[in-house]
Parts: structure tokens; C-alpha cells; sequence
């Protein structure tokens, strides 16, 4: 929050300065003053070296905080990053609790610039990621034939590591470009395909460039069943791709899953859509387990929850979702229950098989509205020396909103 007895300054008390790897000598005159007059300067161990702080320099606390600096408003402070302190960069950090008028920023060209020009690649064209504090899974559903990433990795062990994931994940012969300490004397890049890596490790800071050369996961929903992990209890890949047409993802959305079995509908809705979310409702343990597997195993862990419990009584407390799905389980009370407590607009899905839920949804259907499907498919399998068709059993769905 910002501080609401904040008044204007004549002049902003913090400076954000975005440093290369040549140090002072690649900064402007403006950053060089502000340096010069600040009481305080906050940056990592080797911004702090660079700048040649001496005693004005404060290493960022770890776990990394901001309270060190927002104690001294008012007085002058500088804050270094490396590059531009707005990608990846601690300036994002300090806005949530400053003004305009309490900073001004001097940024310096990304790492993700410096490697672009390194490397002669379009930055537009270039898919630009965070790695240093995420898992590498982040990558599987950007991965894929003629892709081109850039990424920033956690130290000089990380690129052999990413490598190895490479080769589980299906893509051996992807080409990787290191490059470490970027725009300074100590620069250095070597490159290798990812089932030959054998460099040693280097320094930070490092990034590595990927272009991947194979197929990589589908992009429409569907994903085939293989890719979960799951005790048998999973909306299987024809019924999923319907599900998720009719849950309708957006960008940012959250979707309780009620009954999640292995989950596979949660990763799909997260893959769907940039930031969307799930909290996924499940009352077995040893099912829950499955579906935090899978969120981990596509990078969806930030973006995913798993709750044990049995709805309704479980969906107390959590924050009103945009969409939910009912994979199974569904009740009268339950549906009573979710339409008194969702707010209007909040998109219903519900998928049943039985008897008894066909039943409790087609009434739904006739209380509330809304659009009934029932999806009947056969696979071609073996009969003896032959094949003819395998009937699933029939699902019918409803969809409304409320």
C-alpha cells in the first residue's frame, strides 16, 4: 500500500539504476550523481562491487525484502538491478509501496536485449521467461518445433540441469546458448546441443538461449491421457476437450474443480489461458497426490491448488471462482448450495454418467436453464480376429450461467 501521508517531493528520494556488467563505466551522468549524493545503496553482493560502493552499500536481505529501503523515505537511496530493474528486476517490487513522485529509474539494456543482440535474434520473435526462481517445467507447454526462448537461469550448475530436462522431456538435440556476465570483460557464451552438454559449470550471472527443434504439447485442448498421472479417474481426452469448450477459459479466471480426480481438467483450464488459475476439490488423499503431481509436472504449481475435502462443506473460505466444473459427486444440495453462493455471471459446467446424476442434471436443466449435451463416443477395437466399435458410456453435461 502506499503511504497515505506521503506529500511531493521536490525531488525523488530513490533512484533505481539498471547496471551492466561493465559497471560505472556504462553508466549516464545522472546515475553517477545519484550514486554520488545517495546515503544508502541496495543491490546484490556484485552490483554493490561494481559500483564500488564501500561502506554506502547494503546487500538485499535474504529472504529478499523491500522494508529496508521503504524505512529510509525520504532520504537519498539508490537501488541497483541488473539491466533494465523492470524485467525481473527489483523496481516491481518497490512499486506497490511508492508514489510516482517518490523515484525515478535510469534502466540499462535487459539481458534478454544484450543476449538478442548476441545471439541476432528478433526480440518479438522470442519468447522471454524468468528461470532463475522457477522449475524448469515452466517451459513444457512453450517448447516446440522452430521456438526460440531466452531464459534466465539460477547460477552456472543450472544450464547442465536444464539440459538433462530437455532430453526427459522428448526434445534431446534442442540448442542451447549460454551466456554468462553479458556486457562486461568476463563475458562468455559457448553453445551446445542439449544430449551433448559436457560444459563445465560457469558464473552468474547466466542465461541460456533454446531453440527447440521438435514438436512439442498440442496447443487445443485434449491433451492424450498419458500425459497425467491418475488412478483410472480421469475425464478422458474426447469428453476433456468438450469440458473444456464449454468451461470457456480467459485470461486470468479461476475455476474450482469440485471432484478433480487426477486434475486434468485444472492443468488444461491454467494451459488454456495466461494467468488463469484452479483450486481443485478433491476428497481423496491418495487422488490429491495425483493431482498436485500433474500440476508440478506441467509447471502449474504457482497457478494451481489442490484442496482436500468434500463440497460443499470444503468450499468455504477460498475466493469465488469465475467458472466452476462438477466432475463428479454432484447433488442436489450442492448445486442448491453453489447457486446461492456464487455471484451472477459465474459460468457452471457439470458432467455426469449415471443414472441418477443424468437425472439431477436434466432437472437442473429444466430449474435453471442453461445448454444439455449428451456426448455418446465409440472407439474402433479389437473383436476377436476383427475390430468393430467400443462404446464409452454416454455423458451428459450441463452448462449455465448463473
Amino acid at each position: 500500500m502506499s503511504d497515505p501521508t506521503h506529500t511531493a517531493l521536490e525531488a525523488p528520494w530513490l533512484t533505481v539504476i539498471g547496471l551492466g556488467e561493465d559497471g560505472l563505466a556504462g553508466l549516464s551522468d545522472a546515475s553517477r550523481k545519484a550514486l554520488e549524493q545517495a546515503e544508502k545503496i541496495f543491490g546484490g553482493p556484485r552490483h554493490i562491487e561494481l559500483v564500488q560502493a564501500g561502506a554506502k552499500g547494503t546487500p538485499w536481505p535474504v529472504p529478499f525484502s523491500t522494508k529496508p529501503v521503504l524505512e529510509m523515505r525520504g532520504r537519498p537511496v539508490v537501488v541497483l538491478a541488473s539491466g533494465d530493474p523492470f524485467w525481473h528486476g527489483a523496481g516491481g517490487s518497490l512499486m506497490r509501496d511508492l508514489v510516482a513522485d517518490e523515484w525515478i529509474s535510469h534502466p540499462a539494456p535487459s539481458c534478454f536485449s544484450l543476449a538478442a543482440n548476441r545471439l541476432g535474434w528478433k526480440l518479438e520473435e522470442t519468447l522471454c521467461l524468468g528461470l532463475h526462481a522457477a522449475p524448469y517445467e515452466h517451459l513444457l507447454p512453450l517448447l516446440g518445433r522452430d521456438t526460440r526462448l531466452i531464459c534466465t537461469l539460477r547460477d552456472g550448475a543450472a544450464p547442465a540441469e536444464l539440459a538433462s530436462w530437455l532430453v526427459e522431456m522428448g526434445q534431446p538435440d534442442a540448442r542451447l546458448h549460454v551466456m554468462e556476465r553479458l556486457g562486461g570483460a568476463k563475458e562468455r557464451l559457448y553453445s551446445s546441443i542439449a544430449e551433448d552438454w559436457d560444459m563445465p559449470p560457469g558464473g552468474a550471472p547466466v542465461l541460456v538461449a533454446i531453440e527447440a527443434t521438435r514438436p512439442g504439447l498440442p496447443q487445443a485442448s485434449g491433451l492424450a491421457d498419458a500425459h497425467f498421472a491418475s488412478d483410472g479417474q480421469i475425464t478422458k481426452r474426447p469428453i476433456r476437450a468438450l469440458t473444456l469448450s464449454a468451461l470457456a477459459p480467459r485470461v486470468g479466471e479461476l475455476l474450482w474443480d469440485i471432484g478433480g480426480g487426477s486434475g486434468s481438467i485444472s492443468v488444461e483450464w491454467c494451459l488454456a489461458a495466461p494467468q488463469a488459475r484452479a483450486i481443485t476439490f478433491e476428497p481423496r488423499e491418495t487422488r490429491l497426490k495425483n493431482i498436485r503431481a500433474n500440476a508440478a509436472r506441467f509447471g502449474l504449481a504457482h497457478r494451481m491448488a489442490g484442496v482436500l475435502g468434500k463440497a460443499p462443506e470444503v468450499l468455504t473460505g477460498y475466493e469465488l471462482p469465475d467458472c466452476v466444473f462438477l466432475g463428479g459427486g454432484a447433488s442436489q444440495p450442492l448445486l442448491e448450495h453453489l447457486w446461492m453462493l456464487l455471484p451472477e455471471g459465474t459460468r457452471i459446467v457439470a458432467n455426469g454418467v449415471t443414472l441418477e446424476t443424468e437425472t439431477l442434471l436434466m432437472q437442473a436443466h429444466a430449474q435453471y436453464g442453461g445448454h444439455l449435451l449428451k456426448a455418446e463416443i465409440a472407439e474402433a477395437g479389437p473383436l476377436g480376429t476383427m475390430r468393430d466399435w467400443q462404446r464409452a458410456r454416454p455423458v451428459i453435461q450441463w452448462s449455465v450461467t448463473r
